[in-house]
């Protein structure tokens, strides 16, 4: 119920707020049917995650301006928060623009997942299943028989850091450079490296290539820490676009345990028509965890986009997967196939 009140206060503030200039109601609406190994069901968020949101910004003189992001996801196939306890759980923060570079604080994406954004195989689509963010940017690790089990960072949730609260963010852009370093405060009395992290991030790009990576710490409320990195490319060869990207994270789960995944994904896009897009991948993820045997899994993705109108935009997503060791919950093989639609406004 105050999520409900605060959302209807929100949108009745809208009004008056998108009347004021530099500031902007906007979102995604992504659903589409989906059968996975021949059950179907309408699913939300196959290609870009439903979501809405309000950005803002206001000039204050001198190449320096205010700004702030709320953004929310939800389910577009029920009509329900992403998160039943936050309503802004993708990102709530304020901050400086300025000809230094941003400051920003609050609730904000790792920076794995900074680094990932022009190099992932299948542009961070499919954020449910795509291995580069449940594996590499750390949104999702409980998978198969084993877990991390804990919460790593200031996230809220175990086995989930990709979004961390408490979260002071520079970024600064320099020709082609761009660097990132962030900090996530734990906020526990008495121990300032408990539920924490750090990172930095840094990428080159030129007009037909990048080169994107990052590394971050974080630790547990007992001090644990988990070790990520992730590392990539993309060019562009004519009409080809070839992107690839490896990661690895490394946690102490306990006296003498540890839990270690890395990520290795490679993909091409190609436009076949004018508004018809061809993306595919491959993944392949494995993981050592003490008292376990090895596991992982291999998946590839297939999306066919077509662009009906500026904001409107039809696809065809085929998923495949095969589990290695027990990483499985039932079969070695797995299949997927969505019909969908997403709009932008």
């Amino acid at each position: 119920m105050r999520h409900s009140c605060a959302f209807t206060v929100l949108l009745a503030a809208s009004g008056t707020c998108c009347a004021q200039a530099g500031v902007n109601l906007y979102g995604i609406v992504d659903v589409g049917l989906r059968a996975v190994d021949g059950t179907m069901a309408v699913a939300s968020g196959i290609n870009q995650t439903s979501r809405w949101g309000i950005r803002g910004q206001e000039d204050l003189g001198g190449g320096w301006k205010a700004v702030f992001r709320l953004e929310g996801g939800m389910n577009a196939d029920t009509g329900t928060q992403a998160k039943s306890d936050r309503l802004f759980d993708r990102q709530a923060w304020a901050g400086l623009d300025s000809p230094y570079g941003q400051i920003a604080v609050g609730r904000q994406a790792n920076l794995i997942s900074d680094a990932l954004i022009p190099v992932d195989p299948i542009g961070k689509r499919d954020a449910s299943v795509n291995p580069n963010i449940n594996v590499a940017g750390l949104s999702n690790t409980a998978y198969g028989t084993h877990a991390f089990g804990r919460q790593y960072g200031p996230s809220g949730y175990a086995d989930n850091f990709y979004r961390l609260d408490n979260t002071i963010k520079y970024t600064a852009t320099v020709g082609s450079w761009q660097a990132r370093a962030a900090y996530s405060a734990g906020e526990v009395a008495g121990d300032a490296s408990a539920s924490s992290s750090h990172g930095v991030a840094l990428a080159y790009q030129r007009p037909d290539w990048v080169v994107s990576g990052a590394t971050m710490q974080f630790r547990s409320r007992d001090g644990l820490p988990l070790d990520a990195w992730s590392l990539g490319a993309a060019v562009r060869l004519g009409a080809w676009q070839l992107k690839a990207n490896a990661a690895r994270n490394d946690a102490d789960t306990g006296p003498a345990r540890r839990v270690a995944q890395r990520v290795l994904s490679a993909g091409v896009s190609r436009p076949l028509a004018r508004g018809l897009l061809v993306t595919t991948a491959w993944y392949s993820v494995r993981r050592e965890a003490t008292g376990y045997t090895d596991d992982g899994f291999d998946r590839g993705f297939l999306f066919v986009e077509k662009t009906l109108a500026p904001r409107t935009t039809a696809y065809v997503e085929a998923d495949y997967t095969a589990w290695r060791g027990d990483a499985a919950a039932r079969d070695r093989h797995g299949t997927g196939v969505t019909l969908g639609l997403m709009q932008k406004f």
